[in-house]
């Protein structure tokens, strides 16, 4: 009979435990000394191609600096903006962002442009084109249009902008492109 058979179940179980904290402790060092460089989390909107979409008016929208969506920065700037705040999860933009399409068709005079409200540029990208909405969209990753405007935390959002200062803010979705016609005009009159 061996001396380890002797020892009682509780040294023998204490025994295990410290071996086993020490082989998951050794095996922890060596991960971190193999590794010379700590692995960086790629944003999700950096893994996917963004599809090309329509540029988008030059300059900043509202006082604010935002990349386009798919595409350079190069259309011309006009006097009247209608804006939409929208996010590619969002039911109610996904019902509402064709109404901006008609709008934009309607108004040649008028910069109706989105303001993609997520960090995933591809989702959005995919979201106007499984649409056919064919509106530009600048892309905000980090909520930095929503928080220089002062704007709630819900979307979709409407926005009304006279050379570039928002006339009006409408935080609520649209039935119909008729109802956002009729809204935007109340404005601009």
């Amino acid at each position: 009979m061996s001396q380890y058979s002797r020892w009682p179940g509780y040294v023998k179980a204490s025994i295990a435990a410290v071996l086993m904290l020490a082989a998951l402790a050794l095996v922890g060092v060596v991960n971190l000394l193999e590794d010379d460089e700590p692995e960086v989390a790629v944003p999700q909107s950096q893994e996917q191609e963004v599809t090309k979409r329509p540029k988008c008016p030059e300059g900043p929208i509202a006082g604010v600096d935002l990349p386009c969506l798919g595409a350079a920065s190069t259309a011309a700037a006009k006097d009247i903006q209608i804006v939409t705040v929208w996010a590619w999860w969002c039911e109610p933009c996904r019902t509402e962002l064709p109404f901006f399409q008609d709008i934009a068709r309607s108004h040649s005079t008028w910069n109706v442009v989105g303001v993609h409200a997520d960090a995933n540029a591809a989702n959005g990208a995919a979201l106007l084109d499984d649409l056919g909405v064919d509106l530009p969209s600048y892309q905000d990753e980090n909520g930095t249009f929503a928080g220089e405007l002062g704007l709630p935390n819900v979307i979709p959002i409407t926005l009304v902008l006279r050379e570039g200062k928002v006339e009006k803010k409408f935080v609520k979705p649209f039935t119909s492109a008729d109802e956002l016609e009729q809204a935007i005009d109340e404005v601009l009159k």
